[in-house]
């Protein structure tokens, strides 16, 4: 028995003959039997109709199989609906149909109510009937769940399995005979199989669809693989829940893309940030181990740590290069057959060595000729493979700007067994490029950091020359330690008459650049100390030096010199500048935008001296002031740059009285004071140079330095011979009598020729004998070569034969001419006082 799209049943014999149709109650035997070998599915009711043969009612087939709407059926004789052999069906535009026509005879007990039409197809023919259509169907249906791709499962609402497909089949690792009926947990044991479970009943009971990512092994035993579980409901036509679809995907390309992606992304932030080279091999390491390898080996050419870019390496032979980084899933890096900082001439059998030569990554199995080949020359290394279980490696080369830096090796053991494929290939290329451009603007900077290094030992003094007007002591610090090179300076010029000059200054910015500027203002300062310019009026020439090069540099940077205005002030650069005599002890001052120096007295009181700020060099045309400061003697001058004190977590009054407070302790000396301020006051985000000097003043005895006043009369040379012998004599200095009483002869009658009155002699015994004559005229002697004829015009020459050194300074009121001559020299000249 079958039912029909009418809702009749149906029931043939065996011959397919006899029949018998009960259609609403009603039962009747068909009149026209069935041909035999018919088949029992193929057959349709179409309409009914009444004892005179017009349709009282049709099923849906009517529409489907004739083309009429039910309505323009009903009423109608049914003979219109046949061909005119009343064998075939015909549409509504008269087309015979191959779907014959049978008709039956429909009884009440012995009472005849009418005929039933069906629609009858048989093998033979071909024919395709609703049913069979619907058959059909179903069955497509059936093979397109039995053999999709995807893993499917069908649950009832108890949560235990209906159907399964050929593919849930092969990942459960069983037939559906033997699942059908079990609940999920019944048959797959473990806590991501409790939760799957737990979600389909969920679904059954809300009717919302979820969804799981997980990573298990299937069938057990299996390696373990991430999947991807959509639960979602199966409603029937009321909309309430039959059944629970699960489909479950294989999600592990796409979960390693996804992790590729994300280590990627990774590296971008965690390699590079720093400009070493070494730290970035090492950060490659770290990324690579153990999200994409077991084992990772970073060699690098020589010359990459050196800054330098390294030569190529020519076929047939080996590549040397040293060890960056490694690193392994095991804390002990058992695998290394080098230590970091080792260097090894790789053989030229090596994947390493033909990733240098070639700029070609390489992947292969352990077990690829090429990899046995390098393995039988490099005993060791094949020991550690064997030890360790590795089985594929990819080597890529480091490449950046079209050189080759070095290159990294991927390794995996035993402790993945999974190999390296080719998308493990593609990314590993991506990620070492990354690292490429990280790894050669390290070696660039290490370069420039290295030019700037010797050109910073070259421009500062390598420690303060030691002087007998001052004890000193200085540092200098770069921002970031030795990892960078920066524009702050500090200077101690020896001056004519046991003084002594302090420099310190603040150029902004790090690197070559800065260096340089740093370079160019040191210079320029040493060079006016030489002329012995007072404070005040050595910054103004350094100021003007600033505004020159400002407006050199915006004029090759202007399309014309019509665009240029005033200088734009941006060099960034400060100066102190000062000056101590240990006769008067006397300090002057001046200072263009730096910070105000601390002076410690000799009881331990300090203080910010209040002096003019100034304006930053570069301004122009802005006056800058000197003052002087009479210092007890055992005094601490203490000058800095601005980066001792500004920080961004620390208010800079706060800092100032931090450093006064250091700087009044109690120290052994001015070495181990300065390391002392320097650890109180450095902080780990120190963003600016610091540069220190502390210099304690020495005063020089009143018994060590003579002078006299000279009249304006030739006669009185005579006379000053005489004070200058008698004093040398006083000190013991018989010896160096006979060149000073020239070099007095010959100064004072210069004065008294050529200048104006007051004319002052003074003899000054420190580290050498210093002869000094002043007048009132600010009028400069030259040095001149006399002829045979001249009777005069050899004074200076003879000073200049006789003594070490000699010259000219101006002061406020005239000048002074000076001459020094040497002397045995000693630790600390007797006549200073040296506290300790």
């Amino acid at each position: 028995m079958s039912a029909d799209a009418f809702g009749a049943i149906v029931g043939y014999d065996t011959y397919g003959k006899t029949v018998r149709m009960i259609i609403m109650g009603v039962t009747f035997d068909r009149l026209v039997p069935g041909p035999p070998g018919a088949d029992k599915n193929t057959s349709a009711v179409v309409v009914m109709t009444d004892p005179s043969g017009r349709v009282t009612c049709c099923s849906p087939a009517v529409q489907r199989l004739l083309g009429y709407a039910p309505a323009e059926v009903i009423g109608r004789p049914v003979a219109e609906l046949l061909s005119e052999d009343g064998t075939r069906f015909r549409d509504r535009e008269g087309r015979g149909l191959s779907a014959e026509a049978r008709l039956g005879l429909l009884q009440d007990g012995e009472r005849e109510v009418g005929f039933a039409l069906t629609a009858v197809t048989t093998e033979r023919t071909g024919v395709v009937t609703e049913n069979a259509d619907a058959r059909k169907e179903e069955a497509l249906m059936r093979r397109e769940f039995d053999q999709y791709p995807t893993a499917l499962v069908i649950y009832d609402r108890d949560g235990r399995l209906l159907r399964i497909n050929e593919k849930m089949a092969e990942v459960i690792g069983r037939p559906e005979d033997e699942v059908r009926g079990l609940h999920l947990t019944e048959f797959l044991q473990g806590p991501t199989f409790e939760e799957a479970e737990r979600r389909v009943l969920r679904v059954a009971k809300t009717g919302e669809p979820d969804y799981m990512e997980h990573e298990v092994s299937t069938p057990p035993g299996s390696k373990a693989h991430p999947w991807v579980a959509q639960f979602f409901p199966l409603k029937d036509a009321a909309g309430e829940v039959s059944a629970v679809s699960l489909a479950v995907y294989d999600y592990t390309q796409q979960h390693y893309s996804r992790q590729r992606l994300q280590l990627l992304s990774e590296a971008r932030t965690r390699i590079g940030t720093t400009l070493d080279v070494a730290g970035t091999a090492r950060e490659l390491a770290e990324v690579a181990v153990p999200r994409f390898a077991d084992f990772v080996t970073v060699d690098l050419f020589d010359a990459v740590f050196q800054g330098e870019q390294p030569g190529p390496v020519l076929a047939g032979r080996g590549a040397a290069l040293r060890r960056a980084a490694n690193r392994s899933v095991y804390e002990w890096a058992g695998e290394a057959a080098l230590s970091v900082g080792q260097s090894q001439v790789h053989l030229s059998s090596s994947p390493v060595t033909r990733s240098v030569i070639t700029g070609r990554a390489e992947l292969h199995g352990i077990t690829d000729p090429e990899i046995v080949g390098w393995l039988a020359d490099d005993p060791v290394r094949a020991d550690l493979c064997r030890r360790y279980g590795a089985h594929s490696l990819i080597t890529v080369p480091i490449r950046a700007r079209g050189t080759t830096l070095g290159t990294v090796l991927f390794l995996r053991h035993a402790a993945c067994p999974e190999p390296f494929s080719l998308e493990d290939l593609a990314f590993a290329e991506d990620l070492v490029a990354r690292v490429a451009l990280h790894v050669d603007n390290a070696r660039r900077y290490t370069r420039e950091r290295g030019i700037a290094l010797a050109l910073q030992r070259a421009l500062l003094p390598p420690s303060p020359i030691p002087h007998a007007a001052v004890e000193m002591a200085a540092r200098y610090l770069p921002a970031g330690g030795d990892a960078e090179v920066g524009g702050d300076w500090f200077d101690v010029i020896p001056l004519p008459g046991a003084r002594i000059g302090l420099a310190v200054g603040d150029v902004v910015g790090h690197g070559i650049n800065a260096a340089a500027t740093m370079g160019r203002l040191r210079t320029a300062v040493r060079t006016l100390a030489d002329v012995d310019l007072p404070p005040d009026e050595l910054l103004t020439h350094l100021d003007d030096i600033v505004t020159h090069a400002a407006y050199e540099r915006e004029a090759e940077s202007s399309e014309s010199v019509g665009d240029m205005g005033e200088p734009s002030g941006d060099v960034g650069a400060s100066c102190l500048y000062a000056i101590y005599d240990p006769v008067s002890r006397t300090f002057s001052i001046s200072r263009a935008g730096h910070p105000a120096p601390i002076l410690v007295h000799p009881d331990g009181t300090p203080h910010v001296l209040d002096l003019p700020a100034g304006p930053p060099l570069g301004l122009g045309s802005l006056p800058f002031e000197a003052t002087d400061i009479t210092v007890p003697e055992g005094s601490l001058l203490a000058v800095f740059t601005d980066g001792l004190l500004e920080t961004r977590e620390h208010d800079i009054d706060e800092r100032l009285d931090t450093l006064c407070r250091v700087l009044a302790r109690r120290v052994p000396t001015l070495e181990a004071l300065c390391d002392t301020v320097l650890e109180t006051l450095r902080t780990e985000s120190q963003a600016d140079d610091i540069a220190l000097l502390i210099a304690r003043t020495r005063a020089l005895h009143q018994d060590h330095v003579a002078s006299w006043e000279i009249p304006g009369d030739p006669a009185a040379v005579a006379e000053a011979r005489k004070h200058a012998s008698d004093c040398l004599t006083a000190w013991g200095l018989q010896e160096s009598a006979f060149v000073t009483e020239l070099v007095v002869s010959e100064l004072v009658t210069n004065a008294i020729r050529h200048a104006a009155d007051p004319i002052r002699l003074r003899l000054i015994k420190d580290q050498s004998l210093i002869c000094e004559v002043s007048d009132g005229s600010s009028t400069s002697p030259h040095l001149r070569r006399a002829r045979l004829s001249d009777e005069g015009g050899r004074g200076l020459f003879l000073v200049a034969e006789c003594t070490e050194r000699w010259g000219t300074r101006h002061t406020r009121d005239g000048k002074i001419i000076w001459a020094e001559q040497r002397l045995v020299p000693s630790p600390v000249s007797p006549g200073f006082n040296a506290q300790t």
